[in-house]
């Protein structure tokens, strides 16, 4: 299997030694299958794939951004575009934070800030008839960071992930779309870091809910990592 990333972000430059860049994150948490081979688009960048390299892979995965979907930048509005090509095409995307907030929007929904404020540590999930092995036990935990949130889905979107401070956290089109608000690909370590970063900014409280999730809950990235590699082989 050949999995397309498109990378919406960098990360800090004193951070990659310890956690690589956006992308290496998602290929260790889907390298338990030696079969699978990637390829990186820098989104950011300006670089896209070709028609023949669309061609080419099984799916496109879209990582997360500190970048907002209704920021005015061109490179946001080239992404909407190339979701909606791969969506007439009906080409296998999975769609993480900021990516599962992009193709909502370039699909018809609406994405803005929460009045519930920052998502931070670990949240817990209920699943409501996901499409995948295993998601019939009711419940998923996933270390999140995010303000911003979709508050209507795309025509088409059926809703599988849920809880009370996301409604909208992960959604399914068809059998080719799938995305999750949470980040499968993050480690506790990684939430920590950011934490510590945007500590003014999400607020002390916040900050010590979500380290205290960090301790209470086991994070269940390889979990997901199993979804998005049947969804994306299927």
């Amino acid at each position: 299997m050949h999995i397309g990333i498109l990378k919406t972000d960098a990360v800090r430059p004193e951070w990659v030694p310890d956690f690589g860049e956006y992308p290496d994150m998602f290929i260790r948490l889907l390298q338990a299958d030696s079969s699978v081979s990637f390829s990186v688009w820098d989104i950011e960048e300006g670089c896209h794939p070709s028609e023949s390299e669309i061609d080419a892979v099984d799916g496109f995965i879209i990582t997360g951004s500190k970048s907002s979907v209704y920021d005015d930048k061109q490179w946001i509005r080239d992404l909407e575009a190339l979701i909606q090509k791969l969506h007439a095409k009906r080409k296998k995307m999975v769609g993480i934070c900021f990516g599962h907030q992009i193709i909502a929007k370039a699909l018809g929904g609406e994405v803005s800030k929460s009045d519930k404020g920052w998502g931070v540590g670990i949240h817990t999930y209920d699943l409501d008839n996901a499409p995948f092995a295993g998601a019939d036990d009711g419940q998923l935990k996933l270390v999140v960071s995010h303000q911003d949130q979709v508050h209507e889905l795309p025509p088409g979107a059926r809703n599988v992930v849920s809880n009370a401070h996301c409604e909208n956290a992960g959604f399914v089109i068809g059998d080719h779309i799938f995305t999750l608000q949470g980040h499968p690909e993050f480690i506790d370590e990684y939430s920590e870091v950011i934490m510590a970063l945007r500590y003014d900014m999400i607020g002390a409280d916040r900050v010590a809910e979500g380290r205290a999730s960090l301790q209470q809950h086991d994070h269940e990235g390889d979990r997901v990592a199993s979804w998005m590699l049947s969804f994306l082989a299927s």
